[in-house]
């Protein structure tokens, strides 16, 4: 518990040192990316609560991302929008206008409620059925997003959303989701989890409900996610269906994997990594088709991270931090250096 609290208080120094360098930066460009970071870490960390303490691979991640930010969305839409945004609105909406912090807290309870209806049966699976189910869940949210006219606008682009998430407001709830992932790794539930994930023969004969477990790893990834779907909503404030597909999904998970799904570290510096690469890479795909010419090199930033996957992948399966947090780590490292001494 001691290395879990020391963790904790690196990574929230760490978030704070970005929030605080992107702030006295004055450079508007430096907080969007630091805000974008946050919102990033968001998703990665709620993604962790399952992949990692299951050791199950989840496609429909991003899917319950887009639950939460159109849920936000039709919650905090100005009146005079919703008309125009949402013409086919339900009648009994169109008077609704939350506070976007009491729609956040809802979008991420629906998308709680949705993955608790619908994921229970799934949480039976493993291996290969468990990851294409997972998969199958994604392309149908994303259908029902792509369909559902009245509450979603149907493929086009939904507009209006009052901007209100800065740089504080993601730092902030980034660490009071980072908080909430490391209880829940500490928690009974956490290490029971875990240990089916390493021999579920074992960890039944312990008395485990491996399916109940997982579900609530499940449920609580979903709550996260939709949190994270209506931060980055109020951050865009225009978007449509597709945003929540499979490039994202692609994205979140590459900041999991080469991070270390094992861990909370992991899925923050991974996010951190991913989002440096990316703004980089970018910058240079840009610089490249200003030498040759607009649309000349593309695709080169997608290439470069599946790439980097790989590479971890095979250089060190487990990730960055693949089983310990970086507390221990350096709780370890202090130890050894005194008993040299």
């Amino acid at each position: 518990m001691k290395n879990t609290w020391i963790s904790a208080v690196i990574l929230i120094a760490l978030i704070g040192a970005i929030t605080l360098a992107a702030e006295l930066s004055g450079v508007r460009l430096y907080e969007r990316i630091a805000t974008h970071l946050f919102i990033s870490m968001v998703l990665v960390i709620g993604l962790q609560c399952f992949m990692g303490n299951s050791g199950l691979l989840s496609f429909a991640h991003v899917g319950f991302m887009g639950i939460g930010a159109y849920c936000s969305a039709v919650l905090t839409l100005p009146l005079q929008v919703k008309g125009m945004a949402l013409p086919e609105l339900y009648p009994f909406l169109k008077t609704i206008e939350l506070h976007p912090l009491l729609a956040m807290l809802a979008a991420g309870l629906l998308a709680a409620l949705v993955a608790a209806l619908i994921a229970w049966p799934l949480m039976r699976l493993a291996g290969a059925a468990a990851v294409i189910t997972s998969f199958a869940l994604l392309v149908v949210l994303h259908t029902v997003l792509n369909n559902w006219s009245a509450l979603t606008n149907g493929p086009r682009t939904l507009f209006g959303l009052p901007k209100t998430t800065d740089l504080f407001t993601a730092a902030v709830i980034c660490i009071l989701t980072l908080l909430l992932a490391l209880a829940f790794k500490e928690s009974r539930s956490g290490k029971l989890l875990r240990a089916s994930r390493e021999d579920e023969t074992a960890a039944a004969a312990m008395g485990a409900n491996i399916p109940l477990l997982r579900w609530q790893a499940f449920v609580l990834a979903a709550f996260i996610a939709g949190i994270g779907g209506a931060l980055w909503g109020h951050f865009i404030t225009s978007f449509a269906p597709k945003a929540f597909y499979l490039k994202e999904t692609f994205f979140i998970i590459s900041m999991l994997v080469i991070g270390g799904a094992g861990t909370v570290s992991g899925a923050v510096f991974g996010s951190i990594l991913i989002t440096l690469a990316y703004e980089l890479l970018r910058s240079a795909e840009g610089s490249l088709n200003t030498v040759f010419g607009a649309g000349k090199v593309a695709g080169l930033t997608e290439i470069a991270l599946a790439l980097a996957m790989i590479l971890v992948m095979a250089l060190r399966p487990g990730g960055l931090f693949a089983n310990r947090e970086i507390g221990t780590l350096l709780r370890r490292l202090w130890r050894k250096g005194a008993a040299d001494d």
